[in-house]
């Protein structure tokens, strides 16, 4: 575990998470990637295909499809064709195009909220509605079936899922998914399942693929996968969608080709195959890094900040945080967690409906780097509640 208790100086790198705030001493626990070097075999095949020295057009090999299709089936027990794989630089690319190739402007999308902000700025900046479903929860999210099926009965185009859930740390149940496939399915909804955390679930949980669970299913869901989140080469910008329907990846690949998309570049192919083929073993590694690190700050935060409560995540390396006792706007929250805590996080507010009051801790660091900034945390809250008081 000594490789992820190293703490990696990243200033000066053009780090968006570490450089974008020029304060030395703030710990930074925003954007959503990780601390961590990524793992050795896909180093190595960077530098080894950077001393090749000619970076010309390139291909992405059927070696890479292969790769994707045997970690899906081995980690997810999904049998993925190897002609229903496109690549893309990123999930989110991936969502706007869906938007394009499979609605019309004016169409209604619907997202459940409190979510990943670029599922509404990919549906309102391409001129289409933002219909939302949120979540429910008492103690524990949970979609409100009863109103995704009266939202659906007013007419929806597509729903964009996230699974699992960011901000909040769900990994949907089978059950649950099996009943979102039910109502599309009736509703003749397409959905777009977002599914770059899949890879990040927590022990004692389990990921289901949502177009895994049934032929008709998967004829109508376009899956967004990517190993950035999971072995932290979000720079490399490498993604894959998954579309199992070849009328679907036929309309998908019209629109790549409309926007001038052509594949991965030279650095992204090599490092999504090293990545699924020889990595396996420090994910298990991080995974468990991760679970104790998540099991430190909840435990943390119940213990000795009860003015706060911090939900459990079942997956994703992410804390969503409750902070509406502290009765501070968003702002307020924020400035008081810089200037009398020295950390940064996202304002529960950037993800939407049922975010307010909340904050959004990134736990993918190093086991002190995390521990000062709980301390930050601690502080800066009963900062605040002396001054309340006084």
């Amino acid at each position: 575990m000594g490789e992820f208790d190293t703490r990696i100086n990243r200033r000066g790198t053009h780090s968006v998470k570490w450089d974008m705030h020029p304060e030395e001493d703030l710990l930074h626990l925003w954007v959503a990637d990780m601390d961590f070097a990524a793992p050795k075999p896909i180093q190595d095949a960077l530098r080894q295909r950077a001393e090749h020295g000619v970076f010309g057009y390139t291909i992405v090999g059927d070696s890479v499809r292969e790769a994707i299709m045997e970690w899906m089936k081995k980690r997810h027990n999904w049998s993925v064709a190897k002609g229903s794989i496109s690549f893309l630089s990123g999930v989110v690319p991936a969502l706007s195009l869906a938007v394009q190739a499979f609605t019309k402007p004016k169409d209604r999308i619907l997202v459940q909220p409190p979510v990943y902000t670029p599922f509404f700025d990919m549906v309102t900046r391409n001129d289409r509605q933002a219909v939302l479903n949120p979540l429910s929860q008492d103690g524990q999210y949970k979609m409100d079936f009863v109103h995704l099926e009266k939202q659906f009965q007013q007419g929806v185009s597509m729903m964009i899922l996230c699974s699992p859930h960011n901000p909040v740390g769900r990994v949907w149940t089978k059950e649950e998914l099996e009943t979102v496939g039910e109502l599309c399915q009736t509703y003749d909804v397409l959905v777009v399942s977002d599914e770059i955390h899949s890879d990040l679930i927590l022990p004692g949980y389990v990921h289901t693929p949502l177009a895994s669970l049934s032929p008709s299913l998967s004829n109508r869901t376009v899956t967004c996968i990517a190993p950035s989140k999971t072995f932290n080469i979000a720079g490399l910008q490498a993604a894959a969608v998954i579309i199992e329907n070849e009328q679907l990846r036929e309309r998908f690949s019209a629109v790549m080709h409309q926007q001038g998309f052509h594949t991965l570049n030279v650095f992204a192919s090599a490092a999504m195959q090293a990545a699924y083929t020889e990595c396996e073993s420090w994910l298990e590694d991080l995974l468990l890094y991760l679970n104790k690190n998540i099991e430190f700050a909840c435990t943390y935060i119940e213990k000795e900040i009860p003015a706060l409560k911090a939900y459990h995540p079942e997956g994703t390396y992410l804390l969503w945080v409750d902070c509406s006792k502290l009765q501070l706007s968003k702002e307020e929250r924020l400035e008081l967690l810089k200037e009398r805590g020295r950390i940064i996080v996202e304002p529960g507010e950037k993800f939407g409906q049922g975010g307010e009051g909340f904050i959004r801790m990134n736990l993918g660091c190093p086991r002190s780097m995390l521990e000062e900034a709980l301390i930050g945390l601690k502080e800066a809250v009963y900062f605040h509640i002396r001054n309340a008081k006084a």
